[in-house]
This record gives structure tokens, sequence and C-alpha cells, in this order.
């Protein structure tokens, strides 16, 4: 079965370029031009992915992601947030903030929207085969429903966090390197990008979520990379 794309724009001719696009490309295409109806077609419609503009009037793309995320129905629904204006590093920053995997920036190569957009479902379709809960040292990590507990309380985090920690926690005890880490949670491709900071980043803020009785689980390996030791 096709996968579906749900596309949100003001714009008619981003909505017809892309449906073409990716009708062609194998996928089914779902689009509205306003925010409020983008809720309702979620719903009704059930989109693998949802492909959204941040300026329209009323709702914005920003707004759509968070009422979406927030919701129990659509919060694994992985959303794309595109822009030709609102492209500020604090514009991409609240994008993710608010739980979208990916920020995309107008005008964009439609091949290399699609590349992103299979990155963003690669991810997703690999934590939706992890086992049905993971617990360990204390952590209760749900893949479907994408929420975690520490104890009996839930910890919220961003759409990368709780990658990371899946992708840690689902193989205890291996070293997982930098490069592997940034090709799998976040798409980049090794050779054009390959910061360890960006993973050091996020490992520091999730450590400080779960708390230090369970930060301690998540291991640098100097030179080597993270694991998570049970």
């Amino acid at each position: 079965m096709a996968q579906k794309i749900l596309v949100v724009d003001d714009d008619r001719s981003v909505l017809t370029v892309v449906k073409k696009y990716f009708i062609k490309n194998g996928y089914s295409v779902v689009m509205t031009d306003n925010g409020s109806e983008a809720l309702l077609l979620v719903r009704d419609s059930k989109p693998d992915l949802i492909l959204t503009d941040v300026d329209m009037p009323g709702l914005d793309g920003h707004a759509v992601c968070r009422v979406l995320k927030k919701e129990a129905t659509s919060r694994s629904i992985p959303i794309i947030i595109m822009s030709g204006s609102r492209i500020d590093d604090k514009d991409i920053l609240s994008g993710f903030e608010g739980g979208a995997d990916d920020y995309v920036v107008k005008p964009f190569v439609l091949p290399i929207l699609k590349a992103r957009i299979e990155a963003v479902l690669r991810r997703y379709q690999a934590t939706s085969q992890m086992e049905s809960k993971l617990k360990k040292a204390g952590i209760e990590l749900d893949p479907e429903a994408r929420t975690v507990r520490v104890g009996s309380k839930p910890i919220s985090l961003t759409r990368k966090e709780f990658d990371l920690l899946a992708t840690l926690i689902s193989k205890p005890g291996r070293v997982l390197s930098v490069t592997y880490l940034l090709e799998t949670i976040w798409g980049y491709d090794p050779a054009d990008y390959n910061d360890p900071g960006t993973v050091e980043v996020h490992v520091s803020h999730l450590r400080k979520k779960v708390g230090p009785k369970v930060g301690k689980h998540i291991v640098n390996v100097l030179g080597h990379g993270y694991k998570f030791e049970e």
C-alpha cells in the first residue's frame, strides 16, 4: 500500500507541484490550504507523514505541529515543517521544540525533499519495529505511543531526545558511534555532516530530563560513541 502524505500549504502552486511529484513517485497525497482543516484530515485520512508550511492564515504550521504532537492519536505521526521566510535559528529551534522531525527551507529541490521525507519515515519504521515496550534501568519507553516514564513519572522529551533514548536502550551494552547516531536519528549524511557536538548536547539534555540515577546509564565511551549500560 502506498504511503500517504498530508501536505498543508496556503500556496496552491506548491500543493499542486508537490502532489504531482509524489504521486508520480508512488505516494498517496492528501492536501489542504489551511491548518484547521489539516487537523480534521489527520483524523480522517490517517497519513503516514505530514508536510506543513509555517506561514498560513489562522493556524500556522508551528501550531499545527504542537497540537498534533499533544494528541495521543496523532503524536506518532512524523511532521516536517517547511518555510521560506521563518528560517532563522530561533524559528527552526521552535519547530523542533514543538515536535517537528525536520525543518525544510523553501525553495526546495523535490528529489531532496523526497529523500528527507524517506529518511524520517525510515527512522519511524525502525522505532515501530522495536518491542511493544522497553523497560530498562527504571525507564519505561513505549515506541508506539512515544511516551517515556521514569518510575511512575512521565518525562517530556523532544522528538530527537526520544529517538536517541529509544535507539540506545534498544541496543543495551552496544557502543553506538557518533556517525551511526547522526545518520540513524538525524538522517545526516556523514560525508556532509559529522559534528559530535550535536549528539553530545542531546545526550546532556536527555540525562538532565531523566535524572542522575537513570542518566548515569547513558555512558560516553571516549573516542568511540555512546552506549546504554544496564
